[in-house]
């Protein structure tokens, strides 16, 4: 069983969003773009209506099921284009180290 509240690598996180406009009714905005840097510098792109990743659940409301592969501290990012709707929304999360995915002879495991 997983620890609740901790993120393990291989382990899917949702990780969602929602837009508005200045009237705060929820949006669909022209484009929606999803980006994660990992801790060892890769960026990886989902573009709505593109990538099978980012998904539509209701209007305005958007999520991306992912998968880190590698453990330390990830960032992203949301973006959308379109009138009223132009926004980017930043945020991070911590995969924790793992024996199993990372070297076992760093000095994390002595």
């Amino acid at each position: 069983m997983l620890t609740p509240g901790r993120i393990y690598v291989n382990s899917t996180r949702r990780i969602a969003v929602n837009f508005q406009d200045d009237d705060w009714t929820d949006v669909d905005p022209t484009t929606v773009t999803f980006k994660a840097y990992s801790p060892s510098g890769i960026v990886t792109t989902y573009v709505y209506a593109t990538d099978a990743e980012l998904i539509r659940a209701n209007t305005g409301d958007y999520y991306v099921e992912f998968v880190p592969d590698e453990s330390g501290r990830w960032h992203y990012r949301w973006s959308s284009t379109g009138t009223g709707t132009a926004t980017a929304l930043e945020g991070t999360f911590v995969v924790q180290s793992s024996i199993f995915y990372d070297d076992p002879a760093s000095d994390a495991y002595r």
